[in-house]
């Protein structure tokens, strides 16, 4: 792993987020979004994911984010609901039902994750994580595990 293009990509693609463009941001949301473990992506991310100027930007980042199925993706989109407002919300919220609405293991597996990020240092993240939980909880998914 070159760790210096790795930041080189992040720092490109934090630029292309800051573009006066939604299109540009959402794209810039969905290419950080692999990028999210690295703590340097996320401040990006948590900017993107609440887009004062396009729900747009909010939902193509939130999927990318949530379509990781990991601590990182979760993580930071926890970290954003426990902040977010009504409108950001209810696009955070369209998007968890869009990636974790078929499987019901892949919905299973983010409670879980929740639930051990419900207990994180990081006021914001716990907040954020039970928020989340809740919303996967209310979610029955098309295709279950025999």
């Amino acid at each position: 792993m070159d760790s210096g293009l790795r930041h080189a990509t992040v720092v490109a693609l934090g630029e292309l987020g800051r573009s006066h463009d939604h299109r540009d941001r959402a794209d810039a949301g969905h290419g950080l979004a692999g990028f999210a473990e690295m703590w340097e992506a996320v401040g990006p991310l948590l900017e993107l994911v609440l887009d004062p100027g396009d729900t747009f930007v909010t939902r193509r980042t939130v999927e990318a984010l949530l379509r990781r199925k990991d601590g990182a993706g979760l993580t930071v989109v926890a970290s954003a609901l426990a902040v977010a407002g009504p409108h950001h919300t209810d696009w955070i919220h369209t998007a968890v039902h869009d990636v974790f609405g078929i499987f019901s293991d892949d919905r299973d597996a983010a409670m879980r994750l929740c639930e051990e990020m419900s207990r994180d240092g990081d006021d914001r993240v716990a907040l954020g994580a039970r928020q989340l939980h809740g919303i996967l909880a209310e979610i029955d998914p098309v295709l279950r595990s025999s």
